[in-house]
């Protein structure tokens, strides 16, 4: 069991772990489901409270509703059964959103003079962040995720930030390659797991720091919260971001972290229908003249397929590819009936967009990421194909 440092006697009490050897499927519907209550629910209902009873001394997990929520610690069990199931002393805090998450990470471990070394290619709003960082006086270094090509900026760097598959590119790294690299060089490494989720990859078996993901996507994929999480090994960093989520409140409401734990149940369900779809759809779109750069890790003959059938178990539900002009792309997102034009990705509805309309993602104008859902994959692909030619000049 996974535990968080802050789940004692007195908290919820989890029943005993699951074998090391449970299948995903089993760890999905059962991480972090509490002891047996008779006549009480399986899975608790959401705590709404901003503070608890607390009389005396103030011992106890849960004091102030800012800090800790019992819901939150059922949740916080549960990721981290799926992102280190095979480890001890691991501790999973959950947030408001992803960039929360995310921002907890970065802003906890790094001080004026530091250096940090962030993807190229990674996620629209990390520019942002850079900015941000350097005006706390904070060096940012960058390099695209394909080849490891940040294992180039890591001499005298704090942190090592990965994101692995990159989004929107799909570009994957060697990470236990960078992790080692990056430890021997005295820097903490954090990964962004949220394209592959920890049915995915586990980032922590092969050596990073921290695993940190959006909540948002695929790990509770049906489109109605935003949450953020992130799970560490380290006790005194893990200390560190939970002081940052402290401070800034960047938590999650008891609604939003119950539901993400109920919807937890059915991801392996979600993931490998996802995940089978996608790879059909990939290589439908491989054999369409009209089509260039298709990109998936699950593809034979991807650039990134052979470092992804290493350090992966799934590949994820995202699939990109590139039309010939924006005119086209922007006919083929209207002519879809089973593909929403919507941003993010990750949920059981098909999701698509032409990413360059945001302006932050150095992508071809064509460029478009579609996020496969759960729909019967001949329905999907067929909805693809009749778009492609209803779209053609």
């Amino acid at each position: 069991m996974n535990d968080s440092a802050a789940d004692h006697e007195d908290g919820p009490r989890t029943k005993p772990g699951l074998s090391a050897g449970a299948g995903d499927g089993t760890r999905a519907v059962r991480a972090g489901l509490p002891e047996p209550v008779k006549h009480e629910p399986t899975l608790p209902g959401p705590v709404f409270a901003a503070h608890f009873h607390l009389p005396g001394d103030p011992t106890g997990p849960y004091a102030y509703g800012r800090d800790e929520n019992p819901t939150w610690t059922l949740l916080e069990r549960a990721i981290g059964e799926l992102e280190a199931p095979s480890q001890d002393g691991v501790e999973t805090l959950v947030f408001a959103s992803g960039m929360a998450a995310i921002s907890s990470v970065l802003f906890s471990q790094l001080r004026a003079g530091d250096a940090v070394v962030l993807p190229s290619d990674g996620y629209q709003v990390l520019p942002l962040v850079r900015a941000q960082l350097e005006a706390y006086g904070i060096a940012v270094r960058t390099a695209p995720t394909g080849a490891d090509a940040q294992l180039d900026e890591l001499d005298g760097a704090r942190l090592l930030w990965i994101e692995s598959p990159s989004n929107p590119g799909l570009d994957v790294c060697d990470i236990r390659r960078l992790v080692e690299a990056a430890h021997a060089r005295g820097a903490l490494v954090a990964v962004d797991n949220t394209l592959a989720t920890p049915l995915g990859q586990r980032p922590l078996e092969l050596g990073a720091d921290f695993s940190v993901a959006s909540g948002t996507k695929q790990l509770t994929g049906h489109g109605d919260l935003l949450l953020g999480y992130v799970t560490g090994r380290d006790g005194e960093a893990m200390a560190a971001v939970r002081r940052w989520r402290k401070i800034v409140g960047a938590i999650p409401g008891p609604m939003e972290a119950w539901l993400a734990h109920r919807s937890m149940a059915t991801l392996e369900l979600r993931v490998d229908r996802q995940n089978a779809s996608a790879l059909a759809l990939a290589e439908t779109l491989r054999g369409r003249p009209e089509v260039t750069g298709v990109r998936y890790p699950g593809l034979p003959g991807d650039p990134s397929h052979n470092v992804a059938s290493q350090q992966m178990r799934r590949y994820g539900c995202v699939v990109s590819f590139t039309l010939p002009t924006r005119a086209r792309a922007e006919r083929f997102l209207g002519a879809l009936r089973l593909v929403d034009d919507a941003t993010s990705f990750g949920g059981v509805r098909s999701t698509a967009e032409r990413r360059r309309r945001w302006g932050g993602d150095a992508v071809p104008e064509g460029f478009i990421r579609l996020s496969v859902g759960a729909e019967n994959p001949e329905d999907l692909v067929a909805d693809v194909l009749r778009a492609l030619e209803e779209s053609a000049d």
